[in-house]
């Protein structure tokens, strides 16, 4: 009966400090709808390029400028899970930005590419105005990629570790003690030089309260 008890005793003590401790999880996340499909309520536009809701998608198009332009939320997340859908309707670059501000249209942060399959880079993570390059995925992954179809990508970030996934499959990984250190909002991105159109839907992010 004491072996028994001593077991369970381990067993709520390792609970405990799963769920109190910083250990993120998806059961200790609160799960937000950041897109709405009716309209940009929550997310600010910066820059001229286009970005508009159109049959309950988020659409991103280069406008005549054909400069850099971005949509970031209101609100800044630290310690998440963001899942969504992308679908590129037009061979150009995106990506999904963590812990970042935008000034313009110039941004400080990290970008967890979306390219063209041709890129090989699709869930890799680049700082922008800064080092660069931190991480790319093996090219041979770049099979995961659905060209033209929806994708599905996942971006977890906890204290200085970050990883991605795209259609379930692990991208990269990384642990960096600058992207541990940032403060800022999610934000999609259109690519300088013209010809991008991208679709988004079913844009998720579960928070880590503790």
């Amino acid at each position: 009966m004491k072996h028994i008890l001593r077991s369970i005793t381990r067993k709520v003590l390792l609970l405990i400090l799963l769920t109190g401790f910083g250990f993120f999880t998806e059961t200790n996340a609160q799960k937000i709808e950041l897109f709405n499909g009716t309209n940009l309520d929550g997310w600010t536009i910066y820059g001229t390029e286009k970005w508009y809701v159109e049959g309950g998608l988020l659409i991103c198009e280069s406008g005549p400028d054909k400069k850099y332009g971005y949509l970031a939320t209101d609100k800044y997340y630290k310690n998440f899970i963001l899942e969504l859908d992308f679908k590129q309707e037009a061979d150009g670059n995106s990506g999904v930005f963590i812990r970042s501000t935008v000034d313009g249209v110039k941004v400080s942060g990290w970008q967890v590419e979306v390219a063209p399959p041709k890129n090989k880079t699709t869930g890799g993570v680049y700082e922008s105005y800064g080092r660069g390059w931190l991480i790319k995925p093996d090219p041979k992954k770049a099979k995961y990629h659905k060209e033209g179809e929806w994708n599905h990508l996942k971006i977890k970030v906890d204290g200085d570790k970050l990883t991605s996934w795209l259609n379930g499959k692990k991208m990269v990984s990384i642990e960096d003690e600058k992207i541990g250190k940032g403060e800022g909002s999610i934000a999609l991105q259109i690519h300088s030089g013209g010809g991008i159109k991208i679709e988004w839907k079913n844009i998720v992010i579960k928070e880590r309260k503790n």
